[in-house]
């Protein structure tokens, strides 16, 4: 993957975000899009390695279209600035939608890789279930939250959006309150590639991604809430 040919485009692309030039510039963005899900491909066979269901994800699923949904943004920008890609087991990328926990990495207009895995803001259904699976496993949720390579390398679970009272139907005595309180249950971490670029890109993700295996595998044994 060529990074810094990647993060001058998205650069340029982020001051011109609009149809004229991205159309201009689209044999660009053809050979930034096959390396990106070259890697993506790449990493789904590295990953299977520790992780065996997620040889089943299909990696043009796994990755992000570069347009925007308007519908509902004040932002009528057409285009993210950004590459990214979710992978999960069943190749879908929403909880809502069968996706379940994913592995999500992506590479923005400023340079930054941000390395994640997890649920990020599922529906409520599914968002309550995990809530009391939290307390109904307490010792083995204690176990992941307690693994050294979540606490060493993602600093523990986000925080994002975390509540200040326990939600609505739990006490405050129940076991792991304050995750409890979390809306989502997802790691992350962000650095700098665009000065410092990786001498092995997807090692780097990887690595990230071997080290939330233990918050992903826990949240995959909770049945998904799928709506009809």
């Amino acid at each position: 993957m060529h990074i810094r040919d990647l993060t001058q485009y998205l650069a340029e692309l982020s001051e011109n975000n609009n149809r004229a030039w991205f159309v201009m510039n689209k044999p660009r963005y053809d050979i930034l899009r096959a390396e990106f899900l070259e890697l993506v491909t790449q990493l789904i066979a590295d990953i299977s390695k520790f992780d065996p269901i997620i040889a089943s994800c299909n990696p043009k699923k796994a990755l992000f279209r570069i347009n925007r949904d308007m519908r509902f943004s004040h932002d009528k920008s057409p285009y993210k600035t950004h590459f990214s890609a979710s992978l999960t087991a069943s190749g879908l990328k929403k909880p809502s939608s069968g996706g379940g926990p994913a592995y999500y990495f992506h590479i923005d207009a400023d340079g930054q890789l941000l390395i994640a895995g997890g649920e990020y803001m599922p529906p409520s259904d599914r968002l309550r279930a995990i809530r009391q699976t939290v307390i109904s496993d307490a010792a083995g949720f204690s176990k992941v939250i307690k693994t050294k390579s979540i606490k060493d390398n993602y600093g523990g679970l986000q925080e994002e959006g975390k509540l200040t009272r326990p939600p609505k139907g739990f006490d405050a005595d129940s076991p792991h309150i304050e995750y409890v309180k979390l809306k989502n249950f997802i790691v992350w971490k962000e650095s700098s590639i665009k000065k410092k670029i990786p001498a092995d890109l997807g090692k780097e993700v990887l690595a990230g991604f071997k080290d939330a295996y233990p918050l992903v595998h826990w949240l995959r044994q909770i049945p998904l809430v799928v709506p009809e």
